[in-house]
């Protein structure tokens, strides 16, 4: 009986724990993150087919309601995507000259106008970086690894993208 009794108060106590941490939240102004909101109703990327960056772009966009039309003329906004540039440099090698650290990067350039040619956006480059060790004996395991410290470098500049894109007030 005192089990029970004493697992009764802990269970409570832990409820009660937990509304309390979100009434503190509630009330310090926390919020999720919300999609943005961007001052033009349709965006022309005009981004290659083969560009993994592109179309998690496009499918950011169609998950907030930007449509993107087939024709610049139609758009409200035009993104030209300048460049789109992944390299792999060597950072680190051993005594006898062997890989031992790559550098990876992710080089974007882009701006924002309209398709009167005014510019909202000037040319902007944002730059993703990450090191990753290399091991001869797991040359499998460190391509997956490269491809996923690409596809997350490639998501935090969308991400960076999408907000730049909502800092544009007027058009």
């Amino acid at each position: 009986m005192m089990k029970s009794a004493a697992m009764a108060r802990r269970a409570f106590g832990g409820s009660l724990g937990r509304l309390a941490a979100a009434a503190l939240l509630a009330g310090c102004g926390f919020q999720l993150r919300q999609p943005p909101n961007f001052a033009f109703k349709s965006i022309y990327t005009g981004v290659s087919p083969t560009s993994a960056l592109g179309s998690e772009l496009k499918r950011n966009l169609a998950v907030v309601g930007k449509v993107d039309p087939t024709q610049q003329k139609r758009a409200d906004v035009i993104l030209d995507i300048l460049q789109e540039l992944r390299q792999k440099i060597v950072v680190g090698t051993n005594s006898a000259g062997q890989v031992r650290e790559f550098q990876l990067r992710l080089t974007f350039r882009f701006r924002l106008r309209t398709p009167q040619g005014k510019e909202l956006i000037p040319e902007t480059e944002m730059l993703q970086q990450r090191d990753i060790s290399f091991n001869e004996s797991a040359v499998l395991s460190k391509e997956t690894e490269e491809a996923l410290l690409y596809r997350s470098m490639q998501s935090d500049i969308v991400q960076q993208l999408l907000r730049r894109l909502a800092a544009v007030k007027e058009i």
